[in-house]
């Protein structure tokens, strides 16, 4: 399982929400890159970005902070935020993004993400943000009628290299993940899931390396590193040892 730390960018600082609320953020370091070289430091074998303001714009708001955290770190780093067309896509691959996260544009646009695959090959990641079990779009500010296990269904054996599920009830208010809905999602499509929303300590680290969690690709961890309530050394020596 990796254990991906998350730098969420608003306004060129690192920032993390409650409930996908823009303004309920928290600034936690007004330099990213520093973040970065943090994170790299202690051990995370990737990054996973957010351009929140990109998300609500619909575009790349955040690119010099972005250009900042890859000229900082050479682990590979995974983006989403306001990504919706082919050539911001390929902008951000030929800036040394590694993967893309499309959300927004997966349900608008699903023919996009199928050519965006075929295209970039292990490099587009399908965010899917569910409120109440529907999936949400634009920064969260919308709600449409899909269920996450519907959105999964559509990009099926099409190359999507991963796919990022984020409770939104959950995220950065410490409720813990919700392992029964991820878990639900994974079961239902081939495509490795990833964890999101919620995390909220060592605990919830343990739970996702219990037996039944082997079909996950990893978790997301972001407000839980920053206070403190998750310990990155302890979590990926706890890692480290589940994996033999």
């Amino acid at each position: 399982m990796i254990l991906f730390p998350a730098i969420d960018l608003k306004d060129g600082q690192c920032v993390r929400l409650e409930l996908g609320d823009m303004d309920r953020a928290t600034i936690f370091n007004d330099d990213p890159a520093g973040q970065a070289r943090q994170f790299a430091g202690q051990g995370f074998e990737w990054l996973h970005l957010v351009d929140l303001n990109g998300a609500f714009a619909g575009r790349p708001v955040n690119a010099e902070a972005v250009d900042r955290i890859l000229a900082a770190v050479d682990i590979p780093v995974q983006l989403g935020g306001g990504i919706r067309d082919m050539a911001t896509i390929e902008m951000w691959l030929a800036r040394g993004i590694h993967r893309v996260i499309l959300g927004t544009v997966a349900v608008r646009d699903p023919d996009l993400v199928r050519h965006a695959c075929k295209a970039f090959p292990g490099q587009v990641v399908i965010g899917i943000d569910a409120k109440a079990g529907k999936v949400a779009i634009e920064g969260w500010a919308k709600t449409s009628e899909l269920t996450a296990i519907d959105l999964a269904e559509k990009f099926e054996d099409i190359g999507v290299a991963a796919i990022i599920y984020t409770d939104i009830d959950r995220d950065g208010v410490f409720k813990g993940i919700n392992v029964a809905a991820t878990l639900a999602l994974a079961e239902a499509t081939s495509v490795p899931v990833i964890a999101s929303g919620g995390l909220a300590s060592i605990d919830d680290v343990a739970r996702l390396l219990e037996p039944d969690c082997d079909i996950l690709e990893g978790v997301i961890s972001g407000r839980a590193l920053y206070d403190g309530r998750l310990d990155a050394a302890q979590a990926l020596a706890l890692i480290k040892t589940a994996k033999g």
